[in-house]
């Protein structure tokens, strides 16, 4: 290890939840130590948001020890040896070293045991089998920090065991090479992932999402996912052909470009068609849903103009859809050579002023409760769309008045 690194390792320990955790966790003959990804990130010099614990103590002792000491305990997935224990609001992940009974290519049934090595060759990636004890002592059993120095996501032992043992570890592996790797995915782990592919199938939908979400949005999901179309891996998980040309275009993008929804838009939506099999196959949230569902209706309504629209226009399908939607579908439709034109829409868009008649204004000049207040407010709209989109109540209030006036019979 470097200085840079040691440095990185000590303030992991020195937190002060971290250090009030062990004190009462290694005593008594057990031990604790830091375990995975806070150890991977803090080596690397990155944040470290979650901190996982491993320990000889049995649960229920990991339990009784840090309510003794004042601790708040929630007992997250306690059948698998798993407590949360949270100090000064910080949550920490404690887990009782554990051995593989059975697998099934989805879950795992375990057995508690003491054996730090056997613990740690029992996950997934070499980068996330690294131990780091109390007296600041990394435990490497698997080669990890060799290669997380390259930059390299190699599963540990037989790359086809790790994967038979839980088959998302085929999209974990991709996940984690557009996090953390560079260059060409392991060879040996890409031949391993392609053979199991078929376990693809079997995985609980919400789970593939959780892994495709976040590899949506890493440093280099552009390079990892051309790699998972090339392997024939990407059409199986989003379930239709991927527009990679088009992810790649907003992938370095500023503001939405960030989000995974639209991101997922980008890389497998043309039509409602499209936001409908992807709710499905992904278990997509409601509003994950309607966000994509609404970028869709906008790509369908702008998809195959010779021209960029008018502003006018855009208003009007902003009025039905939403102007965030019209924008990512703006987003998705532009080229090199629109980009700028398509900035300037969207900016005029996004300068629409709110249009604030309501049914009780249209009631209030005249017009009898039922289908005419609609009516009304629709035509209002649009003349006002025609007028250019004039702010303020009283200028729009104008409006509404000489449409009743004018054009909605009595």
């Amino acid at each position: 290890m470097t200085g840079i690194e040691r440095q990185h390792l000590a303030a992991l320990l020195a937190r002060a939840d971290v250090a009030a955790l062990f004190s009462v966790l290694n005593r008594d003959g057990e031990e604790a130590r830091i375990v995975g990804g806070a150890v991977r990130n803090a080596l690397i010099g990155e944040p470290v948001a979650d901190v996982d614990i491993a320990t000889t103590c049995l649960p229920q002792v990991t339990m009784r020890r840090a309510r003794a000491a004042g601790f708040k305990v929630i007992p997250t997935g306690i059948d698998h040896g798993t407590v949360t224990v949270v100090i000064d609001g910080a949550p920490l992940e404690v887990t009782t070293l554990r051995r593989d009974v059975e697998t099934d290519g989805r879950h795992a049934v375990v057995a508690f045991g003491r054996d730090f090595r056997e613990d740690a060759l029992r996950r997934d990636f070499t980068i996330n089998a690294l131990g780091l004890d109390a007296v600041g002592a990394l435990h490497d059993y698997a080669d990890g920090l060799a290669d997380l120095s390259a930059r390299r996501v190699r599963f540990i032992g037989a790359a086809s065991e790790r994967i038979a043992e839980d088959y998302l570890r085929i999209l974990r592996f991709f996940r984690f090479h557009a996090r953390y790797g560079v260059g060409e995915p392991d060879r040996v782990a890409l031949a391993a992932c392609i053979a199991g592919r078929a376990g693809l199938e079997g995985l609980s939908r919400e789970r593939v999402w959780a892994e495709l979400r976040k590899l949506l949005v890493a440093p280099r999901a552009v390079e990892t996912l051309q790699a998972m179309a090339g392997a024939g891996l990407l059409m199986p998980v989003i379930g239709g052909v991927p527009r990679l040309s088009r992810f790649t275009a907003i992938a370095d993008g500023p503001g939405e470009g960030v989000y995974p929804a639209f991101r997922l838009a980008a890389l497998a939506v043309a039509v409602s068609e499209d936001a409908l099999r992807l709710r499905e196959r992904l278990r997509l949230s409601n509003a994950e849903f309607e966000r994509i569902a609404d970028i869709a209706a906008a790509l369908e309504a702008l998809s195959g103009k010779r021209a960029l629209p008018e502003v006018a226009g855009l208003r009007r399908l902003a009025v039905r859809i939403g102007a965030d939607a019209v924008a990512g579908a703006l987003v998705l439709l532009g080229t090199t050579e629109t980009s700028a034109d398509i900035h300037a829409l969207i900016v005029e868009l996004t300068r629409t002023p709110p249009f604030l008649p309501t049914g009780k204004d249209v009631l209030a000049l005249g017009v009898s409760a039922g289908p005419k207040v609609g009516q009304a407010l629709d035509m209002a709209r649009e003349a006002w769309i025609e007028a250019g989109c004039p702010a303020g109540r009283e200028a729009q209030m104008a409006l509404l008045a000489r449409v009743i006036d004018t054009e909605v019979p009595p």
